[in-house]
C-alpha cells in the first residue's frame, strides 16, 4: 500500500506543477493555444464550465456531487495521513561507525528495507515498516499480513526476532522493534 500511496501522491504532485507551467506557458504565448486544446482538449472542458449552471441541478445529482467529493478528499487526506510521520521524529540518516577513515552511515529507507526484508524472510507477507528516532537509535514499527495457515503470535515473534537479527547484524542501532498484526493474507 505504500508504493500506491506515493504513486498516488506523485500524481497529484505532477498535477499541481504542470498544469499551472501549461498554463503559464500558454498565456505568454510560448505553447499555442491550439497545440495544447489538440492533446488535452480543454477548450471542450472550459465551453462546459460556462454553459454549466448550478440551478440546473437536482437535488439527487447535488447529493451524489457532494458525496463523491467527500469520498475523493477522504481518500487523498487518508493518504496524506498515512504517509506523513506524525510526532514521530524520524532521522534522514544514522552514524554506524565514526572511526576516521571507516565513517559508516545509513539512510531511513535502507533500515525500513532491511527490517521489511527481515519480517518477510521470517514468513511475514506484506511487511511495511516505519521507523522513529530516539537518541541515536531506532524505533522500528513494522505491520505484517499472517498466511492463513500460520499462527500469530508465532510469526510476531519470529518476526520481531528476525528483523533484531538482521539490523544487529548490520550494525544499525535498534533501541525497539515493534511488530503488529495487520490481519490475514488473502
Amino acid at each position: 500500500m505504500n508504493a500506491f500511496n506515493r504513486l498516488i501522491l506523485l500524481i497529484l504532485a505532477l498535477l499541481l506543477l504542470a498544469v499551472p507551467v501549461v498554463l503559464l506557458l500558454t498565456a505568454f504565448a510560448v505553447i499555442p493555444a491550439d497545440v495544447i486544446d489538440q492533446y488535452t482538449g480543454y477548450r471542450g472542458a472550459v465551453q462546459f464550465l460556462g454553459d454549466f449552471s448550478a440551478s440546473e441541478l437536482t437535488t439527487g445529482s447535488r447529493a451524489v456531487i457532494a458525496v463523491v467529493g467527500a469520498l475523493v478528499a477522504l481518500i487523498a487526506l487518508l493518504l496524506l495521513l498515512r504517509e506523513l510521520t506524525l510526532g514521530r521524529r524520524v532521522s534522514r540518516s544514522t552514524v554506524m561507525d565514526d572511526t576516521p577513515g571507516r565513517e559508516t552511515v545509513i539512510t531511513a529507507n535502507a533500515v525500513k528495507t532491511l527490517a521489511e526484508s527481515a519480517a518477510r524472510e521470517a514468513g511475514a507477507e506484506s511487511p511495511s515498516a516505519s521507523l522513529a528516532s530516539d537518541d541515536d537509535s531506532y524505533i522500528v514499527f513494522t505491520g505484517i499480513q499472517v498466511p492463513s495457515s500460520d499462527n500469530y503470535t508465532e510469526l510476531a515473534a519470529r518476526a520481531r526476532e528476525n528483523i533484531m537479527r538482521v539490523l544487529g547484524d548490520q550494525g544499525v542501532p535498534v533501541k525497539d522493534v515493534e511488530v503488529t498484526v495487520r490481519g490475514t493474507a488473502s
